[in-house]
């Protein structure tokens, strides 16, 4: 997801969201500890869109 739709999302949705893909992470790196993950990439993708939504929540607190 790009900042720019980020930036169109509410609060919520933004904290919501984090949540989703901290918790997908979480299952990513067990499979990966266990060598049960198929797609190491997808790691990379959610680690940078946690930093998305974090750049754009901090954004927002700065004003």
């Amino acid at each position: 997801m790009k900042a720019a739709e980020l930036r169109g999302k509410s609060d919520e949705e933004l904290k919501v969201l984090l949540e989703e893909l901290a918790a997908e992470h979480l299952k990513l790196r067990f499979q990966k500890a266990t060598s049960q993950i198929t797609n190491t990439a997808r790691i990379r993708q959610v680690k940078q869109e946690v930093a998305r939504i974090q750049t754009v929540m901090s954004e927002r607190r700065r004003g």
